[in-house]
């Protein structure tokens, strides 16, 4: 949301926004000259010509009513988005993890190359410091979101899909077919001269490619990639090192040379071959394309470094998927320090469908502390899916140096205790345990 206000901003619009509290975000927005309300109330959308609205907000939200009262048009944040994307040329970023890499990276080399791209992403950009330009360019780069099926919204000149896992299915009836069945959709909805990007390493996804092809997709449009799999565009030779990573890249059985990486793990060797691929589409040169994403520090929450003194390294990250998680420890491992795995699981729905992948997921870090699930305003609790049976199942599935840790003040506490020399310390979650690490990182 608050990267689609930024962007009207820049063209031109006036802007008024309500949030519930005040954020570092926010204070941007009104840097930039947006109205920013905390609270909601009937009264901030008089006078809009349109209102726009988030997942977040229920159909009984006073201002989504007050709208319709008035006869306001009132738009979900992808109908807003789609308005965007599908009038220019649009790159839409698909997938269970590395949405927000995959399309900051995109944004960043775009942006380093000339292209002028306009990005509307999820995470702030580290190089740049914002989540959100209103570009002169022609492309404009955003994530599409598959949680609520709102990335059906976009018709893409670039679709890219970086993996496909079983989350949402709240949304999806409790049926993992009828999400994959939404991401063919998504990709069948490509511009006839546009391009479909996907990694053929995803089990899911290769299964799909019969779908694909056997649809409005012309093979042509179709453009694989992958590490371990034949794919048009491969990765060889992956050198992965503390908070860097090398690799050979090849299309088509010819290389066309080495990419360096200023950001850890095996998963942003696929974050940036979907990149690379984007940007040669977008007509790119190759070593123009990897001088610049050597370039690229990361994304805010995505293996973001808060802090590092006296040989204790303080690390925050999003993950709040088991997939993620692995990938977030095995990149954590490649630095040779000890790692103290901290953990908020998010939402009772997610936490009780991958309640046995999540017990599974700790296996590579020496120290685990799981906090209470975060579960936004309004998600019902459900009976018996609590912090302390997934502790159990950790201990017994993957990890038994596992300790349950109910309040973030706790785990600050025990932290601060407890560091010493050779720690990397992560916090990981898509609620607020981010604050823990801030917290940990102005400490030392």
């Amino acid at each position: 949301m608050s990267a689609i206000a930024r962007v009207m901003l820049e063209m031109g619009y006036k802007v008024t926004g309500s949030d519930v509290v005040r954020a570092e975000l926010t204070e941007k927005l009104a840097q930039k000259g947006a109205g920013i309300f905390i609270g909601h109330e009937a009264e901030h959308v008089k006078g809009a010509d349109l209102v726009v609205y988030s997942t977040a907000l229920s159909k009984d939200n006073v201002e989504r009513k007050a709208a319709e009262e008035l006869n306001i048009p009132v738009l979900h944040r992808a109908q807003m988005l789609s308005r965007l994307m599908n009038a220019g040329k649009g790159v839409a970023v698909a997938g269970a993890h590395g949405k927000t890499t995959t399309s900051s990276m995109i944004a960043l080399v775009m942006e380093t190359c000339k292209i002028d791209p306009t990005y509307i992403i999820g995470g702030e950009i580290v190089n740049v410091g914002t989540n959100a330009k209103a570009g002169k360019g022609e492309y404009v780069v955003a994530e599409a979101d598959e949680s609520d099926g709102s990335f059906l919204q976009y018709h893409p000149t670039i679709a890219i899909v970086t993996n496909i896992e079983p989350d949402h299915l709240e949304n999806y009836e409790g049926d993992f077919n009828k999400l994959k069945e939404a991401y063919v959709q998504f990709l069948h909805q490509v511009k006839p001269d546009g391009k479909a990007i996907v990694c053929i390493d995803d089990t899911n996804l290769q299964e799909m490619l019969p779908s694909l092809r056997g649809g409005a997709l012309r093979n042509d449009q179709i453009v694989t990639y992958g590490i371990d799999q034949e794919a048009n565009y491969r990765a060889s030779d992956l050198q992965l090192g503390d908070r860097k990573v090398s690799f050979i890249l090849h299309r088509d059985g010819e290389t066309l040379g080495n990419v360096e990486l200023s950001v850890p793990g095996r998963h942003n060797v696929y974050n940036a071959m979907a990149t690379i691929i984007t940007c040669l589409e977008a007509g790119l040169s190759f070593e123009s394309v990897a001088e610049a994403i050597r370039l690229f520090r990361g994304a805010k929450r995505r293996f973001h470094v808060l802090g590092e003194k006296n040989d204790i390294l303080v690390i925050d990250d999003y993950a709040h998927h088991p997939t993620e998680i692995q990938a977030t420890i095995s990149a954590a491992k490649a630095t040779g320090k000890r790692i103290v795995a901290v953990f908020q699981p998010q939402r009772y729905t997610r936490t009780y469908f991958l309640l046995e992948q999540f017990s599974c997921a700790f296996g590579e870090a020496d120290e685990v502390i799981i906090t209470d699930i975060y579960s936004p305003a309004g998600e019902q609790q459900i009976e018996g899916v609590h912090s302390r049976k997934l502790v159990e199942m950790i201990v017994q599935n993957s990890n038994a140096n596992t300790a349950y840790v109910p309040t973030k003040e706790e785990v600050l506490e025990r932290l601060i205790a407890s560091k010493k020399p050779g720690d990397l310390i992560i916090t990981m979650g898509a609620g607020d345990i981010w604050k823990v690490a801030a917290a940990l990182a102005e400490s030392l």
